[in-house]
């Protein structure tokens, strides 16, 4: 008996530690997992269709490249956000002028306003591709759907929802290998950087760095903490101030699985339509209807249906972050009361920027452009407008004054220095070229 209960007593920790752990592991993901499913957003999704269709497997690579660099920006605002107890524009606001605050919120709102008109022509112009129905009309459906959810309900509440349409995009690395692809190739180019001094290639590039470390989503990843910390019943920003090691360890374990599985979403994509449509002779996507052929290995004729379902449900994820995150900078900026857990009759400011983002991103859908190239212009955008805001990022986040003992570690501020000149080298590549 006694060597029994000796057995058991042995046994019954590693019974019990992997299941607490995978808990445990689950529990902690949050703002950083939501801010990675809302990364591969329509513009993320048209990008990365475009880099496969036009260069084949040439730029795997820059999914392996880029994660570290956005997983290190956004790592430091969620920190940022977790020890200061306040938004990052709302840091600016108080540690520099007012130059540098609304230099940081103009080049916000440009960046989001192009990004929500291009997802809202995206996801208009896949519903147009099932109906046949033009996407003119469908643009201001969309629009006019997301701000009444957005007012009527919750951002969570449509989180819930919506996240699991996001799941369609694992779709992807099905039909990855079942278009059995030379796998020697893609290893070497995952592997082996391929780079070309073209104008076409360089501004692929920039794109997939614009839509991958996305100014929007540095400002709400850093709100999301704050609001973490306001459900939590701490109402104020002397309560919220401060992080234990526990709590940034959790964040750094949020935001890195959130941003790898936005990676591997981005791999398989390229991938995909690199195996697909790139092998195909297909390399100037035009269309969504072009774009979906790439899943037909899996889905077949209903390609253009998974296709749609995928697009639909991240751009109802990614526009309301679009337009969020330019409210909560512009509350945060001009000391207004805003979240999207208040009512509008007591945050109606708030509500007003984000509604007006909305309508003016609506009206610049209206342009006779390709849905998709203004998705990828969109992308292109952002990596042009990022370098200034990291910039600020990561001096903020190594000034004492506002992270006091958590300031960043020598390879946190190395690695956002680096991203800010990466980016900002290949933009000036662009142009040059």
């Amino acid at each position: 008996m006694r060597i029994d209960k000796a057995v058991k007593w042995l046994r019954e920790p590693f019974k019990k530690r992997p299941a607490s752990h995978v808990r445990r592991f689950f529990a902690e993901l949050g703002p950083g997992l939501i801010t990675g499913a809302a990364d591969d957003d329509p513009s993320g999704i048209s990008t990365y269709s475009v880099t496969g269709a036009s260069f084949g497997f040439a730029q795997l690579w820059t999914a392996l490249f880029s994660f570290p660099l956005m997983a290190s920006v956004q790592l430091m605002c969620a920190r940022l956000g977790m020890v200061s107890g306040m938004g990052l524009a709302a840091v600016i606001r108080r540690r520099y002028s007012k130059g540098v605050l609304l230099g940081a919120c103009v080049l916000l709102v440009i960046a989001n306003t192009v990004n929500i008109g291009a997802d809202l022509g995206g996801m208009a112009e896949v519903v147009e591709m099932m109906t046949g129905v033009t996407r003119f009309v469908w643009l201001p459906v969309f629009a006019v759907l997301i701000v009444a959810l957005l007012i009527y309900s919750s951002y969570r509440h449509i989180a819930r929802v919506f996240k699991w349409l996001t799941l369609v995009l694992f779709a992807y690395v099905i039909s990855g290998f079942l278009a059995r692809p030379d796998w020697g190739q893609v290893l070497k180019a995952t592997f082996v950087p391929h780079v070309e001094l073209s104008s076409q290639y360089i501004a692929t590039f920039v794109a997939i760095l614009g839509t991958t470390i996305s100014p929007y989503l540095f400002f709400w990843q850093a709100a999301q903490e704050v609001e973490e910390e306001k459900a939590k019943g701490r109402r104020t920003v002397h309560s919220r101030r401060g992080a234990t090691d526990e709590e940034l360890r959790a964040a750094r374990t949020d935001v890195v699985t959130g941003m790898a599985l936005s990676n591997l979403i981005m791999y398989f994509i390229i991938l995909t339509t690199g195996a697909t449509l790139f092998a195909a002779g297909q390399r100037d996507i035009e269309t969504a209807r072009q774009a979906a052929e790439a899943l037909r290995p899996l889905a077949g004729d209903g390609a253009y249906l998974l296709f749609a379902l995928g697009l639909i449900g991240t751009g109802m994820l990614g526009v309301p972050i679009l337009a969020g995150s330019a409210a909560f900078a512009t509350a945060e900026a001009m000391h207004w009361r805003g979240s999207l857990n208040d009512r509008p009759r007591v945050a109606m400011k708030f509500y007003g920027v984000l509604a007006a983002s909305i309508v003016v991103g609506l009206a610049l859908s209206y342009l006779k452009i390709s849905a998709v190239k203004m998705l990828f212009y969109a992308a292109v955008i952002n990596g042009v407008l990022a370098p200034p805001l990291i910039v600020l990022v990561t001096m903020l986040t190594s000034d004492e004054k506002v992270m006091g003992n958590h300031v960043n570690s020598p390879w946190l501020k190395w690695a956002g220095w680096s991203t800010a000149a990466i980016m900002s080298v290949a933009a000036i590549a662009m142009f040059v070229v």
